[in-house]
């Protein structure tokens, strides 16, 4: 059972609050998450040193915004649809789709999708959604559980005898900060406008 004094709402519940149709208001969240997640990974945004999709950015958003449960089965649903062969990961259907493509050099970001929306949930709704400095370490928390078992993943695929780090992490850091920085702000600044709106 919930402690409501350590349990806060997530957002979406501020912004659309549960009624007597909670299931399909569940479905329709997690679909439109899905898809969400989908668009933002085949869209890329010039940015130094590589190109950089939202897809990162997205799936925090999402886990934030929704909450541990929903924000962990949107995810859940994301991966169910790319792993039945919906060209819904980046770079699909052109390197491969289904599980062949998760069992690929980059699922292990795959499944730190997952790991980072529960997270950033859980710490959303324990307040670290609500100001800028915890907000931020919330982002920091939800990148190092992607990159964590992605690296991981990746050099286990492609042997550690490859630059590793130089393929799936250090070109990637300097997008991400600036992620992390537009979210760690974003998200904050939507709950003071639902604020003001209540007052």
């Amino acid at each position: 059972m919930r402690d409501s004094a350590t349990i806060r709402t997530p957002m979406i519940d501020a912004i659309w609050p549960t009624g007597r149709a909670q299931w399909l208001r569940y479905a329709i969240l997690a679909v439109l998450g899905s898809l969400l997640i989908a668009v933002s990974s085949k869209i890329q945004v010039p940015f130094y040193p590589v190109p950089m999709t939202m897809q990162t950015l997205v799936v925090l958003a999402i886990g934030m915004a929704y909450g541990l449960r929903l924000g962990g089965a949107t995810l859940l649903l994301y991966l169910a649809e790319g792993a039945s062969g919906l060209p819904v990961f980046a770079g699909t259907p052109e390197k491969g789709i289904g599980l062949a493509y998760m069992m690929g050099p980059t699922g292990g970001y795959l499944l730190g999708f997952l790991l980072a929306a529960v997270m950033v949930g859980w710490l959303a709704e324990r307040g670290f959604d609500r100001n800028v400095f915890t907000a931020a370490l919330a982002m920091l928390a939800g990148n190092v559980l992607i990159y964590a078992p992605g690296v991981l993943w990746l050099g286990a695929v492609v042997g550690w005898d490859k630059p590793v780090l130089e393929w799936g992490l250090t070109p990637f850091l300097w997008g991400d900060a600036f992620k992390l920085a537009l979210a760690a702000v974003l998200m904050p600044g939507i709950w003071y406008m639902l604020g003001r709106k209540r007052g």
